[in-house]
């Protein structure tokens, strides 16, 4: 059965980068993978603003959270967020509305640990 659910799923996915499903799938793919850091642009400036943390999905409010082990760097809805994989697949830059920072909207890059599939 649960070959069967794989397959279905993959022929279902949306490709609708604005759709609700798209942006849950996405957000379903990219947690579960150690952060190595976060950065940001601030104008010409790329900062990092966290290191070490992790992806979550908080299925009770339904929004992902992007943490390091000190702070909550960002928290949004997932209907909200957009998300695209880095080319070279090893981080995904994230843009929200963040609501841990007063809903502003912000873009950030979060690099993954080194990992081999």
């Amino acid at each position: 059965m649960g070959f069967f659910k794989k397959v279905v799923s993959h022929w279902t996915k949306s490709k609708n980068p604005d759709s609700p499903r798209f942006r849950h799938d996405m957000a379903e793919k990219i947690c579960g993978y150690p952060i190595k850091y976060i950065t940001e642009k601030h104008g010409d400036n790329e900062d990092v603003i966290g290191r070490s943390g992790s992806l979550n999905i908080k299925r009770e409010t339904d929004e992902l959270i992007v943490s390091t082990p000190s702070e909550t760097i960002l928290r949004c809805d997932i209907n909200d967020m957009q998300a695209w994989i880095l080319m070279s697949n090893d981080g995904v830059v994230i843009t929200a509305p963040d609501k841990e920072h007063g809903g502003v909207e912000r873009t950030i890059v979060v690099h993954y640990v080194y990992y081999r599939k």
